[in-house]
C-alpha cells in the first residue's frame, strides 16, 4: 500500500477538523432542569458527591435543599442539610418546624389510608381496594419508603381488572424499582407490561424501552442497551422526565451503540435512524463523534469523548460504564484503523490516537493477543504487518488451484462425451 493511504486514514485533515463542542463544566442548573421529582433531587446529590469543584458542589446541594423542601420526605431533608453543614447561610439550615409538621401531616395521612383500605377491604370492593393499595404506594414513596412503596405497588396487581390498571402498576414498580437500584425487578415488570399489548401506547412503550435499556446497561449488556435506546419514539419528548430525559437517550444509546455495534449496524441503526437523529440533535457532540467515528475521524472523534468524559462520571447511570465504554470504542477505533491496510506506520498512526509508539505498541499487542487485529508488529521500524497480506496471497493460490481443477473436470466431461458418442456411434455399425 502506498503510504499517503497510511497517512489519510484516521489522519485529521485541516479542512474537517471543527471546533470541540464541549468540554466546559456541567451546568447544574441547566442539567437539573431536565428532571422532575425524586431523580432530579437524587441526581444533584450524586453531583455533589462525586464532582471535586466546592462551588458547583454546593450549587447542587442547594438546589437539592429547594427541591425536597417542595415534598415530604424529611429523612432526605436531614440528609441534604447535614452535607450542607451551614456553608450556605441561615437560609439553608436545619428547619425543624417544617419537619415537625411534615411528619404529623404524614401521620394523620397514614391512619386515614389504613382505615380507608380496612373498610374497602370488608366491603370486597376490588377497584377501591385497588386504589387504596395505590394511595399507599403514592405515600410511602412521597416520603421516600420505597421498599414499602414497592410492595404496595406490587399488591394492586391482584385487584386490577383492565389492561390499563396492570400498566400503571407496572409502571409504579418500574420507577420504583430504577430508584432502588433494583433493575432485576424493571426487567421483570417491563416483561409483564408488555403482555399487555392492547392497553400499550406509543408513550408507554417508548418509556417501557428506556426502562429495559437501563437495565441493560447496568448490567453491562451494551449491545442490548444500545438497541433499546434506538427504538425509543420521538413521542417519549419529556414525558419520561421523572426517570430520564430525551438528552440521556441520545447519549447511552449512542456509546452504547458505538462500542458494541459493527460498522454496517452503526450506519443502518444509528446513523440512518431518523427517529434516533431526532435525539442526537440534542446533544451535538454525540452526534458529532458518532459521525467522526464512522468516517475514520478518530483524533476528533477522541477529543469529543475525552471533553465529555468529566460530566458523564457525574451522571447516575452511566458514571460506572464510562471507562469500559472508553476502552471499547478506543479498541473498535483502532481495529477500524488498521483494517483496510497491508501495512501501517505507527508513528503515525499513534499520532492519530493523540498517544505513543510506545503505548499505542502495548494497546496493538493486546488486541493482536486476543485475536482482534490479525497483524503482527515489527518493533524495530515502527510498523503494523497485517497478516490479511497472507491471506490475499493464499486467496489467488487458492484461485489457480480451482481454476485447475475446474480445467480437469471439463477436459473429463469432454472425453467421456466424446467416448460415448463414438462408442454409440460403433454400436450402430454392428
Amino acid at each position: 500500500m502506498e503510504d499517503e493511504e497510511i497517512y489519510a486514514n484516521g489522519g485529521d485533515d485541516s479542512s474537517q477538523s471543527r471546533p470541540i463542542i464541549s468540554g466546559e463544566q456541567l451546568d447544574v442548573e441547566a442539567y437539573a432542569g431536565l428532571y422532575s421529582g425524586r431523580t432530579k433531587i437524587t441526581r444533584l446529590l450524586f453531583i455533589a458527591d462525586h464532582c471535586d469543584n466546592p462551588s458547583m458542589q454546593m450549587e447542587a446541594l442547594r438546589m437539592a435543599y429547594d427541591e425536597i423542601k417542595k415534598g415530604e420526605n424529611t429523612q432526605l431533608f436531614r440528609d441534604v442539610v447535614q452535607k450542607i453543614d451551614g456553608k450556605l447561610g441561615p437560609s439553608y439550615g436545619m428547619d425543624s418546624a417544617w419537619c415537625d409538621t411534615v411528619d404529623r401531616r404524614a401521620e394523620q395521612r397514614k391512619e386515614k389510608l389504613e382505615n380507608e383500605l380496612n373498610a374497602y377491604r370488608t366491603n370486597l370492593i376490588k377497584e377501591s381496594i385497588r386504589m387504596g393499595y395505590n394511595d399507599f404506594g403514592d405515600f410511602y414513596y412521597a416520603h421516600g419508603a420505597l421498599g414499602d412503596a414497592f410492595k404496595s405497588y406490587v399488591r394492586t396487581r391482584d385487584y386490577c381488572t383492565t389492561s390499563k390498571h396492570i400498566i400503571h402498576m407496572c409502571m409504579s414498580a418500574i420507577l420504583v424499582s430504577i430508584e432502588m437500584g433494583q433493575f432485576t425487578h424493571v426487567t421483570s415488570y417491563v416483561g409483564k407490561a408488555e403482555q399487555t399489548p392492547e392497553a400499550l401506547d406509543p408513550i408507554i412503550v417508548s418509556k417501557l424501552r428506556c426502562a429495559a435499556g437501563l437495565a441493560h446497561l447496568e448490567s453491562r449488556k451494551y449491545k442490548l442497551a444500545a438497541r433499546k435506546f434506538l427504538e425509543v419514539g420521538p413521542e417519549l419528548g419529556n414525558s419520561y422526565n421523572e426517570v430520564i430525559a430525551p438528552q440521556d437517550v441520545a447519549t447511552y444509546g449512542g456509546l452504547c451503540a458505538l462500542a458494541s455495534f459493527d460498522r454496517s449496524e452503526l450506519k443502518s441503526k444509528v446513523i440512518d435512524n431518523l427517529h434516533f437523529r431526532n435525539f442526537l440533535e440534542l446533544v451535538p457532540e454525540i452526534r458529532e463523534l458518532i459521525h467522526d467515528f464512522y468516517s475514520s475521524r478518530y483524533a476528533s472523534c477522541l477529543d469529543y469523548l475525552g471533553n465529555l468524559k468529566a460530566n458523564l462520571l457525574l451522571d447516575i447511570h452511566l458514571h460506572d460504564h464510562v471507562e469500559t465504554l472508553y476502552d471499547q470504542i478506543r479498541s473498535k477505533a483502532l481495529i477500524q484503523y488498521t483494517h483496510p491496510f497491508v501495512s501501517v506506520d505507527l508513528h503515525m498512526m499513534a499520532n492519530a490516537f493523540k498517544t505513543s509508539v510506545s503505548g499505542l505498541e502495548k494497546e496493538l499487542e493486546a488486541l493482536i493477543t486476543d485475536n482482534q487485529i490479525q497483524a503482527r508488529i515489527d518493533s524495530h521500524n515502527k510498523i503494523l504487518y497485517a497478516r490479511h497480506a497472507d491471506q490475499r496471497n493464499a486467496t489467488f493460490q487458492r484461485v489457480l488451484q480451482t481454476g485447475s481443477e475446474f480445467d480437469r473436470d471439463v477436459r473429463a466431461m469432454l472425453l467421456r462425451a466424446n467416448l460415448i458418442k463414438h462408442e454409440y456411434k460403433a454400436s450402430r455399425k454392428h
